[in-house]
């Protein structure tokens, strides 16, 4: 299936869920063991808005302007959700150029790369995965539509094996072959759809 034309969809999904965490869920436990709320929020933001972007481009992402390093705290900046709405739209413009999908590029600015499609794919799967985690643990819901929910499946499913060996997905989750396919696009990427926040 191809991503590209699901890319602002996917990147308003997430940004939908941002929008409403606030200060006092920063310390509240998500799905992502050993990751707060607030940790996970600054890790989308880096993983889509400077990898992601940079991704794009075919740059490091340290050769972009005003670059942060990994652990930058996004969220002690003013206006941070909307900032990253708009600099997460300007991502989702990026990969939904078929230019971004074309030759290789690296998340990481290293050394190895991998097909674009391969990284376009990493990027959706950040704002969805992530999203869901963050809707979950701030008492939300995700709002997915069925053809988002079909291409992370399918996309989850191809990469699942790699991602578990790196340690990227937690080990599969079993999950009912009649489930809808975003349960088990949860199931396959390590994560338990009934996990719910702790009363």
């Amino acid at each position: 299936m191809e991503l590209r034309s699901l890319m602002v969809r996917a990147s308003d999904t997430a940004v939908d869920v941002v929008r409403a965490v606030g200060p006092d869920d920063f310390d509240a436990p998500t799905p992502c063991p050993a990751m707060t709320v607030g940790a996970l929020v600054n890790h989308l933001i880096f993983q889509t808005v400077v990898r992601g972007y940079a991704a794009g481009l075919k740059q490091s992402s340290q050769d972009l302007p005003d670059q942060v390093a990994e652990g930058h705290d996004f969220t002690a900046e003013p206006g941070w959700a909307e900032a990253y709405a708009a600099r997460s739209a300007a991502v989702a413009a990026l990969w939904s150029e078929p230019r971004a999908w074309q030759g290789e590029t690296s998340m990481t600015g290293g050394g190895r790369t991998m097909p674009a499609p391969f990284i376009g794919g990493i990027v959706l799967g950040e704002w969805l995965l992530h999203g869901w985690d963050l809707a979950v643990a701030t008492g939300q819901t995700l709002h997915l539509d069925d053809e988002l929910a079909a291409a992370l499946y399918e996309d989850v499913a191809g990469r699942a094996d790699m991602a578990r060996k790196y340690g990227v997905y937690g080990p599969e989750v079993a999950v009912a072959p009649t489930a809808p396919l975003f349960h088990r696009a949860l199931g396959l990427a390590g994560r338990d759809p009934s996990w719910r926040r702790p009363l």
